[in-house]
């Protein structure tokens, strides 16, 4: 996971470069410890207070923490020189992209696939996905903008405003869509793994950058502490993996199932918003970016607050992690077709 707003010439790391590589390998190596080691992971499902788990606590912020040193709040002012992209991403994040997961979750998961799944599992499911819906993409997003040629700065731009509108956002659309669907949502737990995952990380973030004074120090520490980030996220899905790997090798028609509208999802919004962007001359080091930060989610903090919500070995928490299994391969795809459609964008100007 690269989580700098690096130039889109600047090579990317062997971890960024392999990605898919070592999350399929978390998998696997996931569920194989769960089949040799079962008594493992029963403790670290057990490690919890107020429902957050400490070991999946630790390991989001070793994901998150690198992400948010880079958060410049600084270069929102920066925006008034390109509006329309930041405008696009928090319109397809905010006011559509939650509702479209949820309104693809209820439809497949209480009608089309009805005649497959228990009415609770459904539930849960769907309860994961509107998760997913509800968490727009940080840490990742300075991946597939590298892989476009994006324009880092505006990019750091859309992440640093997600980032501030998360914190009062996501709460509350999550509580709203799960008490749609008629879930009960402890409020105290969710506004909880919240704080602890988004408002807790860019405090630190902030305090960090502070400290450090110059850029060049910024830079620097970040480069230092970057792995860390790409330890976390392939540990944190060799955990959950290893904690639903029975599901996952007893159940793979649900995992299919489960998968099918997180595709259309993504499919569908990158076309939106990437559309949009066109059809309003976007340039595309800021059109693909724009597109890509509205597809992708920010699967540890869905999977965190899925954890927290519903428990380790929830449905919930496994619909959350089907999206981690299917983000890469798509987002990969959409990068692909970004790039092969950059000439028909027009060019930035000088």
């Amino acid at each position: 996971m690269s989580d700098t707003a690096q130039t889109g010439d600047s090579p990317l790391g062997i971890f960024e470069r392999w990605l898919t590589l070592w999350v399929a390998l978390a998998m696997v190596g996931g569920i194989a410890l769960g089949a040799v080691a079962p008594g493992l992971a029963a403790a670290v499902a057990g490690a919890e207070i107020a429902s957050i788990n400490l070991v999946v606590a630790v390991l989001i912020w070793a994901m998150v923490y690198p992400m948010m040193v880079n958060v410049d709040f600084g270069a929102v002012a920066g925006v008034a020189r390109q509006p329309r992209g930041l405008l696009i991403t928090l319109a397809i994040n905010w006011l559509i992209k939650p509702f479209t997961m949820a309104l693809l979750a209820v439809l497949f998961f209480d009608h089309v696939f009805a005649p497959w799944i228990a009415p609770a599992d459904a539930q849960q499911y769907i309860a994961g996905l509107i998760l997913l819906g509800a968490a727009p993409c940080t840490a990742m997003v300075f991946v597939w903008a590298q892989l476009t040629r994006g324009d880092a700065t505006y990019t750091l731009v859309q992440v640093s405003v997600n980032d501030l509108v998360m914190v009062v956002a996501f709460a509350p659309i999550v509580a709203l869509l799960l008490g749609v669907t008629e879930i009960s949502v402890p409020w105290q737990t969710l506004v909880l793994a919240t704080v602890l995952y988004v408002v807790l990380p860019l405090a630190a973030g902030l305090l960090t950058r502070r400290v450090l004074g110059s850029q060049a120090a910024i830079d620097a520490f970040s480069a230092r502490i970057k792995p860390w980030s790409m330890i976390g996220l392939i540990a944190t899905v060799a955990i959950l993996f290893a904690l639903q790997g029975e599901v996952i090798l007893s159940r793979p028609f649900v995992i299919a199932l489960i998968a099918v509208p997180i595709v259309i999802q993504s499919y569908g919004i990158f076309a939106l918003a990437y559309g949009a962007a066109f059809a309003l001359g976007v340039p595309h080091r800021i059109a693909a970016p724009c597109a890509l930060i509205g597809t992708s989610n920010f699967f540890e903090l869905a999977v965190a607050v899925a954890i927290s919500l519903f428990g380790l070995n929830s449905g919930a928490a496994l619909a959350t992690v089907v999206g981690v299994l299917v983000e890469v391969p798509v987002m990969l795809s959409l990068v692909a077709f970004a790039n092969r459609t950059r000439a028909r964008f027009p060019e930035p100007r000088p």
